[in-house]
């Protein structure tokens, strides 16, 4: 603690924090607190800064964090929960549970159904690929034409694969 008197309270409520962190990673090999009051502000009256660094395997950098309050216990437990967050997602990461994003494709409308509401995207491979009014982001599916330019998420379905989130706008498409 800098700048500020002892505190049993305070200490007491950081081991347990910090004990607490052993739920989320199992492996933690290092867990620094540094508590400070700020100087004190005319208008906000005192302040707390608390920073926790957390050396735990699977990540090079520490995982650390500073939050500001004027109550000492709420810097704490932010600081706590902030950790306790990237901790999580270290143990995610370690056992592969991070989804993968899919990358945006680009094609052009081959064809639509207006009355259906659906129609097929040609892609830059030369292959269809079915999408509804419901997968379209925009402009509305009404507006679409054949040969607009858009980009579009392939998503497994049914059978084959379907465009979810089609858009259409300055995307760069050649036959």
């Amino acid at each position: 603690m800098h700048n500020m008197p002892r505190s049993e309270a305070l200490e007491t409520r950081i081991r347990e924090a910090a004990d607490k962190l052993g739920q989320f990673h199992p492996r933690i090999m290092s867990c620094r607190v540094t508590v400070e009051e700020s100087r004190k502000h005319h208008r906000q009256g005192r302040q707390f800064g608390v920073r926790v660094d957390v050396r735990a395997p699977g990540r090079e950098e520490v995982v650390s964090t500073l939050h500001h309050h004027e109550d000492v216990f709420v810097a704490v437990r932010d600081a706590f929960d902030s950790v306790r967050r990237q901790l999580e997602e270290v143990v995610r990461e370690a056992r592969g549970d991070v989804k993968s994003h899919a990358r945006p494709r680009q094609g052009r409308v081959a064809r639509l159904d207006l009355n259906e509401g659906f129609g097929f995207i040609e892609t830059e491979e030369g292959d269809e690929i079915y999408f509804s009014r419901d997968n379209v982001v925009q402009p509305s599916f009404d507006h679409l034409r054949p040969g607009t330019e858009v980009q579009f998420i392939e998503e497994a379905a049914g059978d084959g694969v379907q465009a979810k989130r089609v858009s259409a706008g300055k995307h760069h498409f050649e036959s």
